[in-house]
């Protein structure tokens, strides 16, 4: 079945936003409000996929010149099936997905799953926890108006989606007994802090940013923007493998990559973050996304490999320099590489050859 859960309204978000979140305090209007499921009735234990974009056609079959059997618009949310190979004339991904209402072409949807927590009352320690959406999306409530950051003044109901990572350093129980988390972001934001539903996030642990293979010391990631594809190498042996999305060839006639060319050569991790908000471009052609998890900077220019959730398109460029991954090989690499992230900070930065190098090639 296809799901269309309600949103909050304009009105709704409007008012929220105009009384604000304290930091010690939630407003009437979540104290006093009926009661309501924190988050939409997804199915779970199932994969399902988001809609990406402003709107995606369901085909009676998985052909792009087949009949349109419906419409759906950004954040539809439906049962994900098989992938199938299908037919899109002059496109490089010829899957499809197979879902109850017909096929719809896969880099439009996002894989999802919907896996709601039983959420914290208290923080376990410190200033905070790093916490990740493990729902298709949480809608979210402005803590402290107006909005600072430019993603933020071009929707009425502001929405983190599955994968994305944030900074949690605050927790409230209002009258319904509904647990809100007080999430960010810890580096890069602007400066805004939110109230989402303790439901939709999963504390991260220690043991997920612990090391993988830390004994072996000739270590290699080797990225190929003509393939489109990442390795990581010990001793010249591949071990690990995955499609990623640069930024377009530097060389090609029909698209150059100028300013958005991931950057060919051999690099030096510099700095590694467990979330980051990512901001870059101009007016129209640039970008400005919270939440980014598993970033792996290796480029002087900002340049990183990070998880993606905007788009399904592995295997073409699709960036403005970075390596976009799916979040569970951006996260392997995250642990793979050196230097190692403590999860207290969920940042390091450090400087001469302490770090692994990153290949950038165009074969």
């Amino acid at each position: 079945m296809i799901l269309f859960p309600p949103r909050i309204s304009r009105r709704e978000f409007l008012k929220i936003a105009s009384l604000g979140l304290s930091a010690v305090a939630l407003p009437d209007w979540l104290l006093k409000r009926p009661a309501s499921p924190a988050l939409p009735d997804f199915p779970q234990g199932r994969k399902l996929g988001r809609v990406l974009g402003g709107k995606v056609e369901v085909k009676a079959r998985p052909d792009e010149n087949s009949a349109t059997v419906q419409e759906l618009f950004e954040d539809s949310v439906v049962e994900w099936g098989a992938e199938v190979v299908g037919s899109r004339p002059l496109w490089y991904t010829q899957r499809f997905v197979e879902t109850p209402l017909g096929y719809i072409y896969a880099p439009n949807l996002q894989p999802v799953w919907h896996r709601p927590n039983t959420p914290l009352t208290e923080l376990p320690s410190g200033e905070g926890m790093w916490v990740e959406v493990t729902v298709p999306y949480v809608d979210l409530i402005l803590a402290n108006p107006p909005a600072r950051s430019p993603w933020l003044k071009y929707t009425a109901t502001p929405r983190l989606y599955y994968s994305q990572i944030m900074w949690a350093d605050q927790i409230k129980t209002d009258e319904q007994n509904q647990v809100w988390y007080r999430v960010s972001d810890r580096y890069g934001g602007f400066g805004d802090f939110f109230w989402a539903a303790g439901e939709a996030f999963r504390p991260l642990q220690a043991e997920e940013l612990s090391p993988i293979s830390p004994e072996v010391e000739n270590k290699l990631v080797r990225v190929d923007v003509t393939y489109q594809t990442l390795s990581c190498l010990e001793d010249e042996h591949e071990v690990y493998f995955c499609r990623v999305s640069t930024g377009p060839k530097i060389n090609s006639k029909e698209k150059p990559g100028g300013v958005w060319a991931t950057p060919l050569g051999k690099h030096t991790i510099w700095r590694k973050l467990v979330s980051v908000h990512m901001t870059g471009g101009t007016t129209g052609g640039g970008y400005d996304l919270p939440g980014i998890g598993w970033t792996t900077l290796f480029a002087s220019k900002g340049m990183a490999i990070h998880s993606t959730f905007w788009h399904n398109n592995y295997g073409i460029p699709q960036s403005h320099g970075c390596v976009n991954c799916m979040p569970e090989d951006a996260q392997w690499i995250f642990r793979w590489t050196l230097p190692v992230v403590p999860i207290e900070s969920g940042d390091i930065t450090v400087s001469g050859q302490a770090s692994t190098k990153v290949l950038v090639v165009e074969t």
